[in-house]
């Protein structure tokens, strides 16, 4: 899926067009996608990543700090609570680059569905190394390349505005990538195949995501309800597994990380930043049809 488009500023306000063409969106839907997360400025995203300037677009996994949260009578409890979100979202965004083996300061890695960057900067961090992410957003792409100046790693995090299903990345040059809650957004085929073009072999791909249990037998009405919250189209287990398998991504390690993420949900949903997706989130965990798992695989 190529789509020709106009040139890109850089972090440095120069063109990416000197890097190599920058693909746009090639759909229509691709196109509401883009639109969606250009306007999204929701401040459970947005208030949760003042904590410490990382600012993700994603959920959290661990047990509740009740204990850092104390007392929810007095004043200080929701900065507290939104604190302890925050917390248990940079945990999850840990546990993924925990999956990534291992990677020096000289590898490239790439962030597929990149949001404000968070998981970028959290990665070039660990690793030392350059973290290239691209995302259909031009907003999320100026917030994630404004946000590397002012760290000061802009020569090492950049992110840009590219169709995760077609990037300007050369065939077998990437240490390691991920998706983060953004391959609900495509064809699962199609992304592994872009992924097992640019990675290296022996390279790693990890996947955190949602997605419907087929033992429940199909997406239930929750899973509906989340598709249609945030215009996406989530996939079964069973799919992720023969779409690597297809395109030569052999999984390592399959973790069920769904008891870890209901106490994630459970805090939010007393929050002042509930959005009303909450309960489909809870319940769907509750009931078996909706799992959220990581899953590593390495190229051969």
């Amino acid at each position: 899926m190529a789509a020709a488009s106009a040139p890109v500023p850089g972090p440095g306000g120069a063109s990416s067009t000197a890097r190599g063409r920058i693909p746009a969106p090639a759909t229509p839907y691709q196109e509401d996608i883009a639109r969606y997360w250009n306007n999204e400025a929701r401040p459970v995203n947005l208030r949760l990543g003042d904590v410490d300037g990382l600012y993700h677009h994603h959920y959290g996994i661990g047990a509740v700090d009740h204990a850092a949260l104390g007392d929810p009578g007095d004043g200080g409890y929701e900065a507290r609570l939104i604190a302890e979100l925050h917390r248990l979202e940079s945990a999850q965004a840990e546990f993924l680059l925990d999956h990534l083996g291992p990677v020096g300061p000289g590898d490239t890695l790439v962030d597929a569905g990149c949001g404000r960057g968070g998981s970028m900067v959290m990665a070039h961090q660990r690793f030392g190394c350059k973290v290239e992410g691209v995302t259909l957003s031009a907003a999320q792409a100026e917030f994630g390349n404004r946000r590397a100046r002012e760290l000061g790693i802009d020569d090492h995090v950049r992110s840009r505005v590219c169709n995760m299903l077609d990037t300007p990345f050369e065939k077998g040059t990437v240490a390691a990538s991920w998706n983060n809650e953004s391959s609900m957004y495509v064809d699962l085929h199609d992304v592994f195949a872009e992924h097992s073009r640019f990675l290296r072999v022996g390279g790693r791909y990890v996947t955190v995501t949602g997605c419907w249990n087929p033992r429940y037998g199909q997406p239930s009405k929750w899973v509906s309800q989340i598709n249609a919250h945030f215009e996406c189209n989530i996939h079964s287990r069973r799919e992720y597994l023969r779409a690597m398998a297809d395109n030569r991504l052999v999984p390592q390690t399959v973790v069920d990380l769904t008891p870890e993420t209901l106490p994630y949900w459970e805090l939010r949903a007393t929050s002042s930043l509930v959005t009303g997706i909450e309960e489909a989130f809870i319940e769907s965990y509750r009931d078996g049809s909706f799992q959220y798992v990581l899953i590593a695989a390495d190229r051969v």
